[in-house]
């Protein structure tokens, strides 16, 4: 029994219950310690809205009732949820490795992006366990371009689809190496490819950016939260808002975590140790927010950097149309990394290709606005869905420092953004795949763009793949943490969630959290005993 009244003490307080909190929480279940997560949201209710294009995307059903600030002052929704499995409630789960190259130092157009403070070879082992804890299905070896790892795949690839095998034909015929995306799903498949009746993924068009209603996507919630509950040691709060970390009198250690519960009450949860995994733009401004005596600029922030090189991708999604119908259903099975690094004709990173789900003619219609003039007339919506398939395609922004998260006196967020940071390189990659498009069995002049993936409004409200505001290093006075994840300026404050990187890459963050978050709870348990 979790005591909300907070005489208990706890070896571990983790704030977050996503990809870098609850995969922690799963690691440091079964030592016997003390384990208390606090999550700011519930559970997300179970409904068919779950899987309604016009409730998920449209109306924004589930999205936080929270507005952020740019930097004009300028009010945007966010797209962050709160819910136990944070935001990997609403992920695609494709669950990429980073490259080795990512981990050392990349010149791009648009400037440097910056080397880690450890290898390619240090994170590879939790990769591995990440990859089979998550229930990744791909296959290694497929992407020449990948890193060496250590054991394959603990499940084979997501079959493609009809049309999506003949677009990975045509693509190899073009001289190109497609490669099955790798995604998390508790999928068995018969020889076709289709799930078998036991499976608890169905393989259906709500894969990407929609909850799981049947619990078959891999997220936070049902592989690790869930079942680190089942432990003795482990409790969970939900509902349960984190709006400031108290210190002792040295300033060298967090003494409580100040708790806004449901009903507006506040009470105080006190831990050995304390790790913060809110999102990076949460996780920063918690820490802004904490500011005391002795962290006049906030905890962790002696070097100023928290907050600041704020990333999260330069996106695009992309809507071609087909010639022939593409009745696929699970569409999400295919990436493409060939200018991952460079092109024969640009000696600066593209990014990278992957399918994004399934379009709809809610979907469709959503995007019609935007659209108008653009298709032809004889082509209705219902149609042009029938014919859609749909590209994610993903280069990296780089870490400016003014870039940043701040928080004001009302205590509201502001995301300060250049949106032209880097952005040679996916333009170059929109033109790859669009100079590709008659070849691939595709109308060349029909590649349209699927904000409905993005955000409705302001480009800056696309935060899912937010990184970077907590960085780690090995230089106090440029880094916020430690390799180890652990504040500089404390002892006892760690940051979990995609916010200690120094780079970002070009795929999506999720697993390179998780697997970090893995090796940062060994760390843990070291510590702890």
């Amino acid at each position: 029994m979790v005591d909300v009244g907070g005489s208990s003490h706890y070896d571990v307080i983790i704030i977050g219950t996503g990809a870098g909190g609850g995969t922690l929480a799963h690691r440091l279940a079964p030592s016997g310690k003390r384990v208390l997560l606090l999550e700011r949201g519930g559970h997300l209710p179970r409904e068919r809205d779950n899987w309604e294009s016009t409730a998920v995307f449209v109306k924004g059903k589930y999205r936080a009732p929270e507005f952020w600030f740019d930097q004009h002052g300028n009010a945007f929704p966010p797209e962050v949820n709160y819910y136990v499995g944070g935001n990997t409630k609403f992920y695609g789960a494709a669950l990429f490795r980073l490259r080795p190259e990512d981990f050392g130092e990349i010149r791009h157009h648009g400037g440097i992006s910056p080397a880690w403070p450890l290898q390619y070879e240090d994170l590879e082992p939790y990769y591995t366990q990440a990859e089979h804890l998550y229930r990744v299905h791909g296959r290694h070896g497929e992407d020449p371009g990948e890193g060496p790892v250590s054991a394959q795949y603990a499940h084979p690839p997501v079959q493609h689809e009809p049309r999506i095998q003949q677009l990975s034909d045509d693509l190899e015929k073009r001289g190109l190496h497609p490669f099955h995306l790798p995604i998390g799903v508790d999928l068995v498949q018969d020889a076709d490819g289709r799930a078998v009746p036991s499976s608890v993924c169905i393989r259906c068009n709500r894969v990407d950016g929609f909850p799981c209603l049947v619990r078959g996507k891999s997220d936070a919630q049902v592989v690790c939260v869930e079942p680190a509950l089942e432990h003795p040691g482990v409790e969970l709060v939900t509902h349960a808002h984190v709006v400031r970390l108290e210190t002792d009198a040295s300033g060298r250690s967090v003494t409580a975590a100040v708790v806004r519960l449901a009903d507006g009450s506040e009470t105080r949860f006190r831990g050995d140790v304390v790790v913060v995994s809110c999102g990076a733009v949460n996780s920063a401004a918690l820490l802004l927010a904490s500011a005391d005596d002795r962290h006049p600029r906030g905890l962790a922030n002696s070097s100023d950097v928290v907050g600041r090189h704020y990333m999260r991708h330069n996106n695009l999604a992309l809507m071609a149309v087909s010639k022939e119908p593409n009745p696929t259903q699970f569409q999400k099975t295919l990436a493409l990394h060939d200018w991952y690094l460079g092109a024969d004709d640009w000696d600066f990173p593209l990014g990278g290709i992957q399918m994004l789900g399934k379009s709809d003619a809610e979907q469709i219609h959503g995007e019609a606005p935007r659209w108008a003039g653009a298709v032809t007339p004889d082509m209705p919506f219902e149609v042009l869905a029938h014919h859609a398939v749909d590209f994610w395609l993903c280069g990296e922004d780089l870490p400016l420092p003014d870039n940043r998260v701040t928080v004001d006196a009302g205590g509201a967020i502001h995301l300060a953004l250049d949106e032209k940071n880097n952005i040679e390189g996916l333009g170059r990659l929109r033109h790859k795949l669009q100079g590709m498009l008659g070849h691939l069995g595709m109308h060349e002049h029909h590649l349209l763009p699927h904000s409905i993936y993005l955000h409705k409004g302001m480009p800056i409200g696309a935060t899912a793949h937010q990184a970077g505001t907590v960085r780690f290093g090995t230089d106090p006075a440029t880094s916020a943490l430690d390799v180890n994840c652990k504040a500089h300026d404390l002892d006892n404050l760690y940051v979990v969630d995609t916010s200690f990187f120094p780079s970002i890459g070009a795929v999506n963050p999720s697993l390179t959290a998780m697997a970090n978050a893995l090796r940062v709870g060994d760390h843990l348990l070291s510590r702890l005993t």
